[in-house]
């Protein structure tokens, strides 16, 4: 069954506001929405209509048929979740893997995957660790309270993205500044140019200095793709950014709100601090759990029936709401509930079939290293407010954010 009002007034708005009270819980009104059925449509911020998927099969069957689903944000219905996502688009950052189809697709992440498999991936654990213990040695040197955003979950991921494309970590805040204004409307112009001047002149730097430290994936693709003609310069400038953008801030805001999440529910932490096996299993949890980005975009372009019956039309907008399938009983026996202990099973917060994050690796080992770090050396760790009282973001369909997360140990 699926829910079709004949006017969009009648529609549910969407983005849909997380729980006021608790930062890092997506809204009940997806799980409630699946009451009509795995789809139903919703109204956007410019009024256009867009169908919501919350049932398992029918987001996999979705994510997998790129032959008649693309994920192109220039289709005149694409799904757009808010203004900052336009200014983006019109930027040109999506004109690279998380926003072009095959054949472009499938030559750029063939050209990245390298550097994230999961053999390679194993060959930077060392580094994260190292990582992670220096910003943990820094913020325990400082003494309690502590800002856990600001001195933890937020530089650890850039360190490593910076060490993965072998972009020098001195220069942190001129990347990390733009790309955080990047998810500002009113700055993400300003942002996506200032990140694409940085990276453009360090990609001069390396051309004219090659085997330069620090060497990463920016410079596989300089000598294996740009100097060959496989890849213009601009495909890899947006790429670098891509990959700096999406590789540190949703790693640094997992880490904060799952972080949150165990806190909040004292038995679990208490578990995995006991238990260290249990991380794997965690991790997956918290991702489940928190269902960091809003909903994953799409456009048919042709007609789709899916299993059950439910049927799309050619230039339907499609949003798969993240949450709504995390939380879907088939995806998890009893999903409302918090609970590490389940045996580890992906969900779909790194998306699904050939867009599928392609650091999903690299993601799950930061994740694993930093919260078996937090519960071995900070076992006594907490918030120093509730969570119905920390700073957070207004959830507008990108992620959801704490500026700042007070601890003692």
């Amino acid at each position: 069954m699926t829910s079709t009002p004949s006017h969009s007034a009648d529609l549910p708005g969407f983005p849909i506001q997380r729980e006021s009270k608790c930062p890092y819980r997506p809204s009940k009104v997806h799980v409630d929405l699946r009451e009509d059925g795995p789809m139903t449509k919703v109204r956007l911020y410019n009024g256009r209509v867009a169908w919501l998927v919350t049932g398992t099969a029918e987001a996999r069957a979705v994510l997998s048929d790129y032959r008649r689903v693309s994920i192109r944000p220039y289709h005149g219905n694409y799904p757009l979740l808010n203004e900052e996502f336009e200014k983006v688009v019109d930027s040109g950052y999506a004109d690279v893997l998380f926003g072009v189809d095959p054949p472009e697709h499938t030559r750029q992440r063939q050209m990245i995957m390298p550097r994230f498999s999961l053999r390679r991936t194993k060959e930077y654990h060392t580094e994260i660790q190292r990582i992670v213990d220096q910003k943990l040695d820094e913020m325990m040197s400082k003494g309690a309270p502590g800002d856990l955003v600001a001195d933890f979950a937020q530089p650890v991921p850039s360190m490593v993205m910076s060490h993965v494309l072998g972009v020098p970590y001195e220069d942190n805040e001129e990347f990390e500044t733009s790309a955080h204004k990047l998810f500002v409307p009113e700055l993400a112009d300003e942002a996506t140019t200032e990140l694409g001047d940085f990276l453009d002149r360090l990609i001069a730097k390396k051309e004219n200095n090659p085997g330069a430290k620090p060497v990463g994936l920016i410079d596989d693709l300089i000598v294996d793709q740009l100097h060959k003609g496989a890849l213009t310069r601009s495909e890899l400038v947006h790429i670098a950014m891509a990959m700096l953008v999406a590789g540190t801030d949703t790693t640094t805001n997992v880490i904060s709100l799952g972080t949150l999440a165990l806190l909040d529910n004292p038995e679990q932490w208490a578990a995995l601090r006991e238990d260290h096996s249990l991380i794997p299993g965690a991790v997956e949890e918290i991702l489940r759990y928190v269902s960091l980005v809003e909903a994953f975009a799409r456009v048919a372009t042709e007609d789709i029936e899916l299993p059950g019956g439910a049927k799309i039309k050619a230039g339907d907008g499609i949003l798969i709401s993240c949450a709504g399938v995390n939380f879907d009983p088939k995806m998890a026996a009893e999903p409302d509930t918090f609970d590490i202990r389940r045996p580890p099973r992906p969900s779909f917060s790194f998306s699904h079939g050939i867009h599928r994050c392609p650091g999903d690796n690299l993601a799950r080992l930061e994740l694993e290293v930093a919260f078996r770090s937090l519960v071995q050396r900070m076992p006594n760790l907490r918030s120093t407010l509730p969570a119905d009282q920390l700073p957070s973001n207004n959830n507008d369909g990108t992620l959801q954010r704490l500026f700042e997360f007070p601890v003692v140990w």
